[in-house]
């Protein structure tokens, strides 16, 4: 028992440290520094059709800030659903557009990738955006066509499952992915994930933060905007 407890504590320090370095490797890492909010960013916020809570307004502000600093962003947005937390990503995805960067939009089932795509559509029409999604819904013909498009940088959104981490896509210009529910992601995606953090700014949502990403975010390792109202 005593030598089992010695392993694991081992093994367990040895995760901490590896943790730790990457996020103090992601602070010294140079990312892109977006410009701060212009006209466009201002029409766009004006036009969702609902009165923002106080939540949603600090959480957009505190994520946007996070965009325009010289280093990667990676920040865990919680909030129950129905809360508003497509809306405060939303905006930042505008933002990342409005620098001519691309924005992935990553959910863990086919409908959630689709209700997600719905809400971009909805959400960004009477502006130059072009989205598409990838999922196993495509058809190979059409699957092969967005991922040329991607690969040309003519798609601005790209929404989709795990499919979107596969090696055969390659975005043009990439500056911020979406990440719904990183939990009920398997460990090779998370991976995937987890090395993506150091190129772009990544903006985690949950409504059930799992308890180490959510110490991580209590101990300051990583940041966290909360959405209560």
């Amino acid at each position: 028992w005593t030598k089992t407890r010695k392993k694991v504590r081992a093994a367990t320090e040895q995760m901490a440290k590896e943790l730790i370095e990457l996020y103090a490797r992601r602070k010294r890492a140079h990312g892109h520094a977006f410009p701060p909010d212009d006209t466009w960013q201002g029409d766009f916020e004006q036009r969702f059709a609902y009165d923002e809570t106080p939540d949603q307004l600090s959480s957009a502000a505190e994520i946007k800030h996070d965009m325009e600093q010289p280093w990667p962003m990676d920040r865990l947005l919680c909030g129950d659903v129905g809360y508003g937390k497509t809306e405060v990503s939303l905006r930042a995805a505008f933002k990342a557009l409005m620098d001519s960067k691309q924005v992935a939009i990553l959910a863990p089932t086919t409908i959630l990738a689709q209700q997600h795509y719905n809400t971009v559509l909805k959400r960004f029409k009477g502006f130059p955006v072009k989205v598409d999604v990838l999922s196993r819904f495509r058809t190979a013909k059409e699957t092969k066509d967005v991922l040329r498009r991607v690969k040309e940088g003519e798609i601005d959104i790209l929404v989709g499952t795990h499919r979107i981490l596969g090696k055969d896509v390659q975005f043009k210009n990439l500056g911020l992915l979406i990440v719904d529910e990183e939990q009920r992601f398997g460990v090779q995606h998370k991976e995937i994930i987890k090395n993506m953090k150091h190129q772009v700014d990544v903006l985690t949502l949950s409504a059930t933060p799992i308890p180490r990403t959510l110490h991580m975010s209590m101990v300051g390792i990583r940041d966290m905007s909360v959405l209560e109202t």
